[in-house]
């Protein structure tokens, strides 16, 4: 059995570090470009939509259902985020419930 996925990220001197499980999580450009310069949180755009995807590809592991639930999860949990955050697969399954 896979652990548990835990999404993190946090604002730092070099830039916005986002991660799952410690490593670094990816853009996932070869599914969607909505922001080209990557990921950002704490509104709604293209950048958290960006950062929506990644999370949502990674976690469900199907790039279609990831583009079917972007926008509802850029809204309820990306726009939300604080300066430093984590998620974990519990919160992402109530937001997609």
């Amino acid at each position: 059995m896979s652990s548990p996925k835990v999404y993190s990220g946090k604002r730092t001197i070099d830039g916005l570090v986002v991660t799952v499980n410690g490593d670094p999580l990816d853009e996932r450009f070869d599914i969607e470009v909505y922001d080209d310069k990557g990921f950002e949180w704490s509104y709604d755009g293209s950048a958290p939509r960006q950062l929506a995807l990644a999370i949502l590809a990674d976690y469900l592991g199907d790039a279609d259902k990831a583009r079917r639930h972007v926008d509802r999860f850029t809204t309820a949990v990306v726009a939300n985020l604080d300066n430093d955050w984590t998620l974990d697969g519990d919160e992402i399954d109530k937001v997609l419930a």
